[in-house]
């Protein structure tokens, strides 16, 4: 009986950058050939390293950690980029999802890139796909732009924009805003404006609120606004 070769995808290879995306919440969300990439490369570039060292922790993996978060990411991209051209392999992650989707990531791709060096995705949960599955909105067409600035002004700029788009918005938004952020979407858009707001997606209280801009917002008046949010919205003419 011939024994069956291994699966090289499970390998890293020298002078590779692997873009790996993790859980969002359920932690057995992560695929077989991330969890194999990360129990393997030199080093795994991340936000905080006791988010990813805990992650790690709990698949019983132990690798070189390097902090690699918007405070630093220029500089530590171009480091990093001379570790891999000298042969490393590395493994960029995110504290969640998928790196480079606001999330730091991009910067070390660019350089990566720039050089000709090898970037290889290794795809998983990604919040936005995830809510967009789930919404009943409109998902043949969509614009992610990931967190909105702070300031009223900006944000009902945006919302005058893009009033008329042909397709899905998809906005991060923060727990600090969130309640806000719904005011000025009925304020803006109009009560009847068909949106979905969720939170904490694949975790314990993951929640969806689907419907007309006023109830969303009635119903999220009355849960508790702590966790990470996601929010669509759809186009005017569009009817759930």
């Amino acid at each position: 009986m011939t024994e069956a070769s291994p699966n090289r995808s499970l390998v890293p290879e020298r002078g590779h950058l692997y873009v790996i995306a993790t859980p969002i919440g359920n932690l057995t969300d992560i695929s077989e050939r991330a969890r194999a990439l990360l129990g393997s490369v030199d080093l795994v570039a991340c936000e905080d390293t006791r988010t990813t060292g805990a992650m790690l922790t709990r698949f019983g993996l132990r690798r070189e950690l390097v902090s690699y978060h918007e405070h630093n990411e220029e500089d530590v991209a171009k480091k990093l980029a001379e570790r891999i051209h000298g042969g490393a392999s590395v493994a960029v992650v995110s504290d969640a999802g998928t790196p480079g989707l606001s999330d730091p990531g991009f910067r070390l791709v660019r350089a990566c890139r720039r050089r000709g060096l090898p970037v290889v995705p290794v795809p998983g949960p990604t919040a936005l796909a995830a809510v967009l599955s789930a919404s009943g909105l409109p998902t043949h067409g969509f614009l992610f732009v990931g967190f909105l600035p702070p300031k009223s002004s900006a944000r009902n700029a945006f919302l005058e924009k893009y009033r008329d788009f042909d397709y899905t918005l998809v906005l991060y938004e923060s727990c600090h805003r969130i309640a806000r952020f719904a005011d000025e979407i009925v304020a803006c858009l109009g009560p009847e404006r068909s949106i979905c707001i969720a939170k904490e997606v694949t975790k314990l209280h993951e929640l969806f609120l689907v419907g007309r801009a006023t109830e969303v917002r009635d119903k999220l008046g009355k849960t508790s606004l702590r966790g990470e949010f996601v929010v669509l919205i759809a186009p005017r003419n569009y009817v759930l």
